[in-house]
């Protein structure tokens, strides 16, 4: 089953308010609250633009899929990179464990022109 993963993107955003950051940026309140709790069974497409400008990120990001015992899907279909991985820390864990040295550096290669053009993280300027 397709359905919404929110929860994670507001997390790596440090948003400690979902529900209020959406009402405050003009989804309507219901809207929000139905998002959020995977009530909705549909979503406009406003909305799901709406979210991936607030949260920086794809259409795909905001999916997971769960397959349902009786799927009979190879596991070479596409539904299967939507999959949900298990991660043992948040994104805020893993950079808070970093030595500070690698995360200036992370920092560096994140920001650099590269990235922001889209461009392989490993291709930074010598």
């Amino acid at each position: 089953m397709l359905t919404l993963n929110l929860r994670p993107i507001f997390e790596a955003r440090s948003i400690e308010r979902p529900y209020s950051f959406l009402v405050k940026t003009g989804m309507a309140s219901v809207t929000a609250h139905n998002l959020l709790n995977n009530k909705s069974s549909s979503i406009r497409f406003d909305h799901l633009e709406l979210l991936c400008r607030l949260l920086v990120c794809e259409p795909s990001d905001l999916f997971i899929w769960r397959p349902n015992k009786q799927d009979t899907i190879s596991p070479s279909h596409p539904l299967y990179k939507l999959r949900e991985e298990e991660l043992d820390t948040t994104i805020q864990q893993t950079l808070s464990s970093l030595p500070y040295k690698t995360l200036k550096e992370v920092t560096k290669r994140m920001l650099s022109e590269e990235y922001l053009n889209g461009d392989d993280l490993d291709s930074t300027k010598k």
